[in-house]
């Protein structure tokens, strides 16, 4: 529960072709007298936001570290968090996650939603565990330009809220050693997304 609220769910599902009236029976069109397990783990929308900041000629990226139980590491990861709101604000949930977990405030206008330039067909969002969670997120981009200054403040910086038992540290990592340098999948797939719209001409010009 979050408050009075429900945060997550985790319940156990019936499929049934409305056709047919026959369970799973869509899914046998696949595997043969299998049934599929039904077991859902529902924790609804997020959101996570691709970094980049320009200085002096090299383009760094913007992660956090923080202790994720399930794996028992400390993982470096893209800002991100729920869209535990009754607003649906995607952009601005994305614009205040990045500031409670790095400090950074950004301007809405110069986000880009990098989900956005996937087929209507996905939905344009991504489902990083499609397999138990109905989890889906939306990927965004923020590109600037800072003083050597203010990647040297960023570095180390902690963060997060502490009463809701966020304890995070910032990392500024050069951009193209992003990839080798996290395994965090929401971090590869907005690196495939940023780079793919780049390649295709889809994003705005950086700013001054």
């Amino acid at each position: 529960m979050f408050g009075s609220r429900v945060g997550f769910l985790k319940f156990k599902a019936d499929v049934i072709d409305k056709e047919t009236g026959q369970k799973d029976s869509v899914i046998h069109l696949y595997i043969e007298h299998e049934q599929v397990p039904g077991i859902v783990f529902a924790r609804g929308p997020a959101v996570a936001v691709l970094i980049l900041l320009d200085s002096d000629g090299e383009t760094y990226a913007v992660l956090t570290e923080q202790v994720r139980v399930p794996v028992g590491k400390l993982i470096l990861e893209l800002p991100a968090g729920m869209l535990d709101d009754d607003k649906g604000d995607i952009v601005g949930t994305a614009v205040r996650e990045v500031e409670e977990e790095t400090g950074l405030h950004l301007n809405l206008d110069d986000v880009v939603d990098l989900t956005a330039f996937l087929h209507p067909s996905t939905g344009r969002r991504v489902f990083p565990s499609p397999g138990g969670c109905d989890e889906d997120l939306g990927l965004f981009l923020y590109r600037g330009k800072v003083d050597r200054e203010i990647i040297r403040q960023l570095q180390g910086r902690e963060t997060g809220l502490r009463d809701h038992g966020e304890l995070i540290r910032v990392h500024v990592v050069p951009y193209k050693d992003l990839w080798r340098t996290t395994a965090d999948a929401k971090a590869l797939m907005a690196i495939a997304l940023y780079e793919m719209a780049k390649k295709d001409g889809l994003l705005p010009p950086l700013k001054d």
